[in-house]
Parts: C-alpha cells; structure tokens; sequence
C-alpha cells in the first residue's frame, strides 16, 4: 500500500476518472426488474364497469371459489392461444378477454336463453 490517502478522498491519487463511471448496461437495472405488483396484475382477473354492473343488475355473486375455476378457465384458454372466449358456468356465461384477463360482459341463465354469442374464438365450459 504504497498509494497515500487524505481525509475526505476515497481513492487514491493514482484512479484514473474513468475508472469510476458505470458502465452503459448497468444504469437503470432496478426498472428492468419484473416488480411483484406488476406480476400480481397481469395475473389478477378483472371486471370492466360494463361485467360489474350487468353481475349487480342480474344479482350475480361469484365466490372465491368460482373466481378460481374461472380463472383457471381462462388460463386454459390463454394456453391454447385465444383472444376471446365464452366461458359456460352452472348458470351462467361469462365473455373474457383472455390477453388482458378481464371479464367483458356477464349473463344469468334467463338472460342466456335464445341468445347468439359472437366475436368469441373459443368457449370453456366449467361443469
């Protein structure tokens, strides 16, 4: 240890300025991490204002227990590269946009009756 340091200096005389820049790769590596909020959102099923209100006016309550099997029909349906899909449950029927896991649209046994689905490309049918 030959190189002699001062108080208040870091390092000795001897680095040379550009030692001490990051390099290029490494500046802004905590904004390439994947955040676990994000992650947790793009896994969450989610109701537009449209679906909210049609479970609300057709008095339709969805368990945990009923999000969990339509959520795993959706992530059915994501596997087998669909955009959007019907899914069937009991008593009534679901329209899901699968790439951004939100439920469209809501329907009730009476309301499904003599009803035409379109713009789906697939259909899951939960017994």
């Amino acid at each position: 240890m030959s190189d002699r340091l001062t108080i208040g200096q870091l390092y000795p005389t001897s680095v040379h300025p550009t030692t001490l820049q990051r390099p290029a790769n490494a500046k802004n590596t905590v904004n390439s991490e994947v955040s676990f909020e994000s992650v947790l959102q793009k896994n969450m099923l989610k109701f537009s204002n449209h679906a909210a209100k049609r479970l609300e006016q057709r008095g339709i309550e969805l368990g945990s227990r009923q999000l969990d099997q339509i959520s795993s029909a959706v992530d059915k349906a994501a596997a087998k590269g669909s955009k959007e899909s019907l899914i069937l449950m009991k008593d009534m029927a679901l329209i899901v946009s699968v790439a951004n896991r939100t439920v469209v649209t809501a329907m009730d046994g009476s309301s499904m009756k003599d009803n035409v689905f379109t713009q789906i490309d697939s259909a899951v049918i939960i017994s």
